[in-house]
């Protein structure tokens, strides 16, 4: 999809934004959110990156109009018809404390949407407090912690996250723990916790989630 790349690369240097956000929307009918996510809106989101990194930041407003249009457009992606079943527990999808990269977790969002399964998107830089209150109230199946870089991965956070148990008593369980980001190392990864290295395989992780039976007092797998 490079004629996409540069199609949107060019308007975006124009800050012709009708142009963007309908080049998108065809992108996303044509070849599907993954394909549009992974191909089309994170290299031009990057190529505008480094434009501006290598000229003194300039276009920084590009880049700024450009994030817009891609999350305008993301967070219009159509669900199922009938949407996710009442009885389906959340997924939570919170930046960690300081990261303010919220895009990638959009794309979940819409992603999940697709897929007739339920999110609660808590966004950008998400105090600790209140990410282990919204975990313990929603009840979560999974939680998808995003970290851009190593200054806002937070280890002992996660593994707060991936220990807080919720239900009744003989049946609790605790949510699986998502490690999303470039920013986390492996050695990060403990038990409960998993670290998907794209959209779509975090898309093919959580939806096997829900496919997997629960054996009662114990954690998601």
């Amino acid at each position: 999809m490079r004629e996409e790349c540069r199609g949107l690369a060019r308007a975006a240097v124009r800050l012709d934004g009708p142009a963007m956000e309908a080049l998108l929307q065809r992108t996303v009918r044509a070849h599907g959110l993954v394909a549009a996510w992974e191909e089309v809106m994170v290299p031009t989101l990057h190529a505008v990156g480094r434009k501006w990194e290598s000229t003194q930041d300039r276009y920084v407003e590009v880049e700024h109009l450009l994030s817009w249009h891609v999350s305008t457009v993301l967070r219009r992606v159509p669900g199922t018809v009938s949407g996710p079943p009442a009885h389906l527990a959340p997924v939570v999808l919170a930046c960690l404390p300081g990261e303010q990269h919220t895009l990638p977790l959009e794309a979940l969002a819409a992603g999940l949407a697709e897929r007739g399964l339920p999110a609660r998107m808590f966004g950008a830089a998400v105090p600790p407090e209140a990410l282990r209150a919204a975990v313990g109230r929603s009840g979560p199946a999974a939680v998808v912690l995003w970290s851009q870089s190593r200054t806002t991965a937070d280890g002992a956070l996660a593994r707060q996250v991936a220990s807080t148990a919720f239900g009744l008593k003989g049946a609790r369980t605790a949510p699986v723990v998502f490690l999303a980001g470039p920013g986390w190392p492996v050695r990060a990864v403990t038990a409960g916790m998993r670290r998907p290295r794209g959209l779509r395989e975090a898309l093919d992780a959580i939806s096997a989630l829900y496919a997997e039976p629960v054996v009662p007092g114990t954690s998601p797998p």
